[in-house]
């Protein structure tokens, strides 16, 4: 009965997992992607193991409007499965946050990917200050 729940269980994680694309953050021209960090398919990738929320608040606090304006977050929760090989059980959730922009009404959803790491640039209409 064991082994058939767990069969279960990796079944639907596997059919339910997101495709994931080969999209990058940047595209040929080295403008950053329209559905970076937007997308599903195209998270912004903070990395860090067990590291990885601290990351994940690490890189928010470091996002503002684009003339800097501050920002504000709230995690909205875990979503959509997918395969890694940096995670103990060779898979993943994504992050997904609402963030706000000071003085603009309009919510964004931003995907966030604390297992796998890449360069980390801002999505499009956010700043990424230096410190």
């Amino acid at each position: 009965m064991r082994s058939f729940f767990f069969s279960c269980l990796l079944l639907v994680v596997v059919a339910c997992s997101s495709t994931r694309s080969n999209s990058s953050a940047v595209d040929p021209d080295g403008s950053v992607a329209d559905d970076y960090g937007y997308s599903e398919t195209n998270p912004v990738k903070v990395g860090g193991g067990s590291n990885g929320p601290a990351n994940e608040h690490k890189y928010l606090r470091r996002l503002t409007g684009p003339n800097g304006e501050p920002i504000a977050y709230v995690r909205l929760g875990s979503c959509c499965p997918f395969s890694t090989k940096n995670s103990e059980w060779g898979s993943g959730m994504l992050d997904r946050y609402e963030v706000e922009i000071d003085g603009n009404p309009k919510k964004k959803i931003l995907y966030l990917n604390m297992y796998d790491s890449h360069k980390l640039y801002a999505p499009k209409g956010f700043k990424l200050d230096g410190k």
